[in-house]
């Protein structure tokens, strides 16, 4: 029986993903080879122009600023390509089961305490609520058919309520309907709350509910689409 390598696993290089980075956005966006050539083109004619400007003129000075903005545009293209991988993974988030649990648990930042794993979820239409607790009180998301979500909802509502007596209580829907908020702008309209509460009372708040929270191990948790498979790589 061969033994377990106990080497660390190597980890792919900053070349490998910068290209994996631009293959995963490409894929949603086919004009991205043609926007990340422009940019390059017009780095390096904003630097060869600054060259042309400054006086005296000397070949060297030209080619120094040509380089220059090489660089400069070398920069703008992943700034660039970023933001579009990050467009590009919502495009294939949204209507995904679980989708909601990966940003909440993701893009929230380090002042909002949330799960990938639902609170509350129906069997037989994967229709979930989450939940997150941060500065701007507590969060319930509602992932699925809103009339659906209605009970679900209320329960998590009311049990809030009930143990955390006075904290705010948001409640949002994903989706593009009205009154909905689509998978893209939820992390963003989460933050955005207003700050109601300090490190100490979401502590308790976040003792409080998992001192009435139900192990949610048995429920048979919608599985065959992976929301954290389609994360944009991003480049280190």
């Amino acid at each position: 029986m061969a033994a377990r390598s106990t080497a660390p696993e190597k980890r792919p290089g900053f070349f490998s993903q910068i290209r994996s980075l631009y293959t995963f956005t490409q894929q949603q966006f086919r004009f991205l080879p043609w926007l990340l050539v422009g940019i390059l083109v017009v780095g390096v004619g904003l630097g060869v122009l600054l060259g042309l400007l400054i006086q005296p003129v000397q070949w060297w000075t030209v080619l120094l600023w040509a380089i220059t903005g090489l660089l400069a545009g070398i920069l703008a293209s992943l700034m660039t390509m970023t933001r579009l991988s990050t467009k590009a993974m919502y495009v294939k988030l949204d209507g995904m089961p679980g989708a909601t649990g990966h940003v909440v648990s993701t893009f929230l930042g380090r002042g909002w305490t949330a799960s990938d794993t639902p609170i509350g979820i129906n069997p037989k239409t994967q229709d979930a609520v989450y939940r997150a607790v941060g500065r701007g009180g507590v969060v319930i998301v509602g992932e699925g058919a809103r009339g659906r979500l209605a009970r679900l909802v209320g329960e998590e509502k009311s049990k809030i309520t009930r143990v955390a007596h006075g904290v705010p209580v948001h409640v949002f829907y994903v989706g593009h309907g009205e009154g909905e908020v689509p998978i893209k702008d939820l992390a963003k309209t989460v933050k955005s709350l207003p700050k109601k509460l300090d490190k100490a009372t979401i502590g308790a708040v976040l003792k409080r509910l998992d001192s009435v929270s139900q192990g949610l191990a048995s429920l048979p948790i919608p599985k065959g689409i992976d929301p954290t498979k389609v994360r944009a790589p991003r480049p280190r």
